[in-house]
Order: structure tokens, then C-alpha cells, then sequence
């Protein structure tokens, strides 16, 4: 009597295993192919298949998962733990693109010898609402451009009421610095990109995008004998609140049906956008900067294809999470510097103020000889 309990105990407890390592198996696999579609979203046009792109976005969420199996797998001697290990292999090449530990001892920069970057997107004037007056709003972003004392500044999304509000305030807050700007005209006034330097320009102009109010400010300049453009991007962004995203995930019809729209039209927009501009830097007789707010991650078609071109001064120099979207952080990098391959990138600073829905970069390279 007692062996035939005994073996009905072991048959409950040989079902309860493989019935354990069935479902493991199942999310194993469920997970490790999200992860392999993470991979491939950098280099699928979003464009033609549009989904590729959630698993991008997903990237870093889907690799933390993948851990958590492995672990377990591990905790519980499971053979099966190859799965999640393997979908991860690939993903320790490309986590540099979110985090940099330590660089060690920061290298030495000359302003003789190089410039500083700056990039922001200052969304409008209007994001902190700890200050209720626009004006004190626009001197703090004044102040900490001035603190830092950049050779080149581009801005994203600057908001005035006219185009010659800029001349007055640039030469108040900044003076010294000459200023390009293309601003679109709204319902409350205007709002564009505005690109700043202590250079004077060689020569400018812009990219308009199709159907979009979105645009590429590009503008040349020489210094030290050399002679380089600055792209100021402002790619489509998804136009997605945090509302948006609450309302869909908690089952609100029409809220599902504006943010699908709205990703969609994004997804269509941002690779003819980036090829608009890579076309023009293709046929730029000098070196290259490309840079400011590509409302893309790291692990998107925006990103890898950027990235062809000139080299990412995160990676070179960042430290930390690169994050600079403010609402997602730490898991969000969706603005840049990229720099030509033959500059080194000295420091990359990501400023965690509180003027932006955007981190500011602070960028100092030295050019090449």
C-alpha cells in the first residue's frame, strides 16, 4: 500500500516537472524570438513593415526578461536555460548603445584644439511647471547654454511668438553668437529649430519634410582651417502622450485607434526623413555633424542608419545610462551627436535638468589634423 502511494507521489511530481518545463520552454522560446526581433528592427525599414519597431523599442525590457529566465533556469539546474542565454549572446555587443560604465580618467580637452556641442530640445519654452512665468522658463535654458559655453548649439521645438523675437533675445542672452533658425508658423506663434555658433557660417540652408513640420537645419562652418556641416535634426516624433498611452492600455477603443494612427504615420515618415538628410550629407564637400532629437532608439532603422555614416558620441565617450527623455528614463535615448569617424570625442555629457521633456547633450570633440 505505502509503494503504491510512493509511486503515485512520483508520477504527480514527474507530471508537475514536465508540465513545469513545457511552459518554461514556451516563454523561453516566446521571449528569445522577441528578442531576435529586437536585433533585426535596426536594420528592417519601418516603412515597409511597421511593427519591427515596437520590438526595438522593447529592446532593453525583452533583454531583462531574457535574464530573469536564464536566472531561473539556472536556479533550478534546468538544461534549458541555453534558451534565454542564447537570445542574449548579441545583446551585450549592443547594450553599450544604452549604458557605458566608466570611462576611467576623463581625457583632457582643449578648446584650442576642438569645439563643444550642445543639443536640446527645448520643447516649446513650456515644460517646467514649476515655473509658472514663460520668461523664467526661457532664462533658465539661457543660463545653462551660457554656463557651458559651446562653440555650436542646436535647439529643437524653440517656440516664439515672431521670427524676430530671436535676434532680440539671442543678443540679450547670448551675445557673440551668430544664429540660423527655420521656424514653421502655428495657431500660437512660430516654432522651429534654431542653430547657434561663435563661427560665423560658410554657408546654410535647410530640409524641409514632406507633409510634416518637422525639418534638418544644416549649416557650414571653419575653424582652425577645417570646414564642417552641422545637420540640427527634429525627426517625426510619435505625438503620443503618456495619457495616450494609459488610455490604450486600459482598454480605451478610440484612445487605441488615434495612437495606432499616429505610430503608424510616424513609422512612414521618419525613414524618408533620415534618407533626406543622408542624401544631402552624401553630397557635402566636408565633414559632417548630425545631430539632435531623432524621436528614435538606439536599436531603430533612424539610429543604424545615422550610424553608417558618422560614429555616436555616446558610445566613444558617454558614461552611464545615455537616457534623455526625460519621461521614460533611464530606458529612452531618442537624441544624439554623431560625429565624423576621424574626431575624437573627448567628454559625453548627458544633463539631467529640468527646463525639458529632453535631457540637454554637451558634446567636445577635437577635430582631426
Amino acid at each position: 500500500m505505502a509503494s503504491g502511494k510512493k509511486r503515485g507521489k512520483k508520477q504527480k511530481n514527474t507530471l508537475f516537472h514536465w508540465i513545469k518545463g513545457i511552459s518554461y520552454s514556451v516563454v523561453a522560446l516566446t521571449f528569445a524570438g522577441l528578442q531576435l526581433l529586437s536585433y533585426l528592427s535596426a536594420v528592417v525599414n519601418p516603412a515597409k513593415v511597421w511593427f519591427f519597431s515596437i520590438f526595438g523599442l522593447l529592446f532593453l525590457p525583452i533583454f531583462i526578461i531574457n535574464i530573469i529566465l536564464a536566472v531561473w533556469a539556472g536556479v533550478h539546474k534546468s538544461p534549458l536555460a541555453f534558451i534565454p542565454l542564447i537570445a542574449i549572446l548579441p545583446s551585450f555587443f549592443l547594450l553599450g548603445r544604452f549604458f557605458k560604465p566608466g570611462q576611467g580618467e576623463p581625457r583632457i580637452f582643449d578648446r584650442a584644439d576642438g569645439i563643444r556641442i550642445i543639443t536640446c530640445n527645448i520643447d516649446r519654452f513650456a515644460y517646467d511647471r514649476k515655473l509658472e512665468d514663460r520668461q523664467e522658463r526661457i532664462d533658465s535654458i539661457f543660463a545653462f547654454l551660457n554656463r557651458n559655453e559651446a562653440d555650436v548649439i542646436c535647439l529643437q521645438e524653440y517656440a516664439c511668438a515672431e521670427p524676430g523675437d530671436i535676434r532680440h533675445l539671442v543678443g540679450r542672452k547670448l551675445p557673440g553668437y551668430e544664429f540660423e533658425y527655420y521656424l514653421f508658423k502655428g495657431r500660437k506663434g512660430f516654432s522651429g529649430n534654431v542653430t547657434l555658433s561663435r563661427f560665423k557660417a560658410c554657408d546654410k540652408g535647410k530640409i524641409l519634410f514632406d507633409d510634416s513640420r518637422n525639418l534638418a537645419l544644416w549649416t557650414e562652418y571653419e575653424t582652425r582651417g577645417q570646414r564642417f556641416r552641422v545637420y540640427n535634426c527634429h525627426f517625426e516624433s510619435y505625438a503620443i502622450s503618456l495619457s495616450n498611452i494609459w488610455q490604450t492600455l486600459t482598454g480605451n477603443a478610440d484612445a487605441r485607434l488615434e495612437t495606432g494612427t499616429k505610430y503608424r504615420k510616424s513609422l512612414s515618415r521618419r525613414p524618408k526623413q533620415v534618407d533626406a538628410v543622408l542624401t544631402h550629407f552624401d553630397n557635402s564637400p566636408c565633414a559632417g555633424v548630425v545631430c539632435g532629437d531623432f524621436n528614435d532608439n538606439p536599436m531603430s532603422y533612424t539610429y543604424h542608419r545615422v550610424r553608417r555614416v558618422d560614429k555616436d558620441s555616446f558610445i566613444e565617450a558617454g558614461d552611464g545610462f545615455g537616457a534623455t527623455f526625460t519621461a521614460f528614463w533611464p530606458l529612452l535615448r531618442i537624441d544624439y551627436v554623431f560625429v565624423p569617424e576621424n574626431w575624437t570625442v573627448v567628454s559625453h555629457n548627458t544633463v539631467k535638468t529640468g527646463f525639458s521633456d529632453h535631457y540637454p547633450i554637451v558634446t567636445d570633440c577635437i577635430l582631426s589634423d
